[in-house]
């Protein structure tokens, strides 16, 4: 995807007429099924936002209805903060009546963003990724389609480290909220288990855009693999800096968790070449349904889909299949339409787990590609490994009513 196509691409998610559904339209459309997307399209995750926006958008012109009702749709603006999110949604419920809910990027927005929507007889499906989401905050109206931290951690962390075992020495930096702490915890648990040293730490606000100092402080560590644990423009901007710095050729680094082909192009194939990055989607998946999205895509903006449109795709996707399979819009016929739901996904076979609603599904190391060996504009990365990790659900700590 050239830089060009990327920002007309994002450019269309801003216009209200860019699916041929008008805004006001869509939000206001008489005896709809109300949807909502609660993400932040302003501030440090606008970028994620503005494309999870667009995949709800594409769901929903692709159904046109469901039970015979036309389906309504508005774009919350979280703004990334729990107390704007809780707010966004209390007003979408009262006021146009939506109940299902699929967004919140953030962890902290999506835990409090959960717990409103059961309050509203909702539904609410994430790609946060905090384990909290399905582990001891899970809820009944809550559902998460990413693979969370541990997950993550697992298919990344340890592949990496069965790879290269003179890699002993590993560094970490963390954004210091729940996601960061809960990828942290993860990677320090296979550490811990391969007699990896965990050299040190740094943590950063959720609103740090200068990392040097950070880095600095990992450098001085002389550490064999530099492992970023935040995510969207922070990874980004991190992984420029320790680049300029030289870091990347004196060790390995993995951003654990990318959100993939924004990310690439933003970064470029230079600043790419030789990380590791891991995804929870790449469009080259070979799945019906992955075929088929990218295909829409194509078709409408001449591109292909990246992680944050093609999750809120699904997680659309997801809620308008219960819909449909429970014939109904009540909550609780909805819930149980979701739990045990096994289906043809972007990964390939998905399953909504009854017992804490997580989605089992793959999660994917990527390694980025030197410019002299694309094969196409958007071929950033080889697919190195991907797999299915996951807590039993007897040892998450849900407890679902």
């Amino acid at each position: 995807m050239k830089r060009r196509q990327l920002l007309q691409l994002s450019a269309l998610g801003a216009m209200p007429g860019a699916f041929g559904l008008a805004r006001p339209a869509l939000a206001q459309a008489a005896g709809g099924i109300q949807f909502a997307c609660p993400v932040p399209m302003s501030g440090s995750f606008a970028a994620n936002g503005k494309f999870a926006d667009m995949g709800m958008k594409l769901a929903i012109e692709q159904y046109g209805s469901v039970l015979k009702r036309q389906l309504a749709y508005t774009v919350l603006d979280t703004e990334g903060k729990p107390a704007t999110a809780v707010r966004k949604v209390q007003e979408a419920s009262q006021q146009q009546g939506a109940r299902f809910f699929a967004g919140g990027i953030l962890s902290s927005e999506a835990l409090a963003i959960g717990k409103e929507v059961d309050k509203a007889g909702g539904v609410f499906i994430t790609t946060a990724g905090a384990d909290e989401i399905t582990g001891k905050d899970c809820g009944n109206a809550m559902f998460r389609w990413s693979v969370p931290t541990f997950g993550a951690i697992e298919q990344t962390v340890r592949p990496l480290i069965e790879s290269m075992p003179k890699a002993k020495r590993w560094y970490t930096i963390t954004p210091q909220y729940v996601f960061g702490d809960g990828l942290l915890t993860a990677a320090k648990g296979i550490f811990k288990e391969k007699g990896i040293e965990h050299v040190g730490n740094s943590y950063h606000s959720l609103t740090e855009k200068e990392f040097s100092g950070y880095l600095t402080n990992a450098a001085a560590a002389k550490p064999d693999v530099l492992l970023l644990l935040n995510f969207g423009a922070q990874s980004s901007d991190t992984l420029r800096q320790a680049v300029s710095f030289g870091m990347n050729r004196n060790m390995t680094i993995l951003i654990a968790w990318a959100s993939g082909l924004e990310q690439f192009e933003s970064l470029g194939a230079d600043l790419c070449d030789g990380v590791y990055f891991g995804a929870q989607y790449w469009h080259t998946v070979d799945s019906e349904l992955n075929r088929d999205l990218v295909k829409r895509v194509s078709a409408r903006f001449k591109a292909n889909p990246n992680y944050s449109l093609a999750g809120s795709y699904i997680c659309t996707k997801l809620l308008l299949d219960g819909i449909v399979k429970a014939g109904a819009i009540e909550q609780k016929a909805v819930i149980a339409a979701l739990e045990g739901m096994k289906y043809e996904g972007l990964t390939g076979l998905e399953e909504v787990r009854k017992a804490d609603h997580q989605v089992l599904k793959s999660y994917y190391l990527l390694k980025g590609k030197a410019k002299a060996r694309m094969k196409g504009a958007d071929d950033y990365v080889d697919v190195v490994s991907s797999g299915k990790s996951f807590l039993p659900a007897d040892k998450t700590g849900c407890k679902l009513a």
